[in-house]
């Protein structure tokens, strides 16, 4: 890879959502900002998780550069998924962004 090359390559994008109305909010916003991405879509915290451990039929996902969560889901809400992001030693080095309808941080 040349430099510079990194900035043309696309971004994927973990959402993990369980409104479909928001899902679509999202889309419809990284489609207007013109951006190249790869966005994938899951909709509790135990598909997010089955994606970035890379299981069952996410054997061969990609590793997201964002992870968009939700705070407030069936099954296993976000923060249930950050804490097990923090106590998965492969995961936890990455940077992760979380959302929800109330409010919106950033998780270093």
């Amino acid at each position: 890879m040349k430099y510079g090359d990194e900035k043309m390559r696309s971004k994927d994008i973990l959402l993990v959502e369980d409104t479909p109305g928001d899902v679509r909010l999202a889309r419809e916003a990284i489609r207007d900002a013109k951006v190249r991405t790869n966005l994938h879509v899951v909709g509790d915290g135990v598909e997010a998780m089955a994606f970035l451990r890379r299981e069952g039929k996410y054997a061969d996902a990609t590793r997201p550069d964002l992870i968009m969560l939700d705070l407030t889901m069936p099954k296993k809400n976000g923060f249930e998924v950050l804490a097990e992001i923090k106590a998965d030693a492969g995961l936890k080095k990455r940077v992760k962004y979380h959302f929800s309808h109330q409010q919106y941080r950033m998780v270093a």
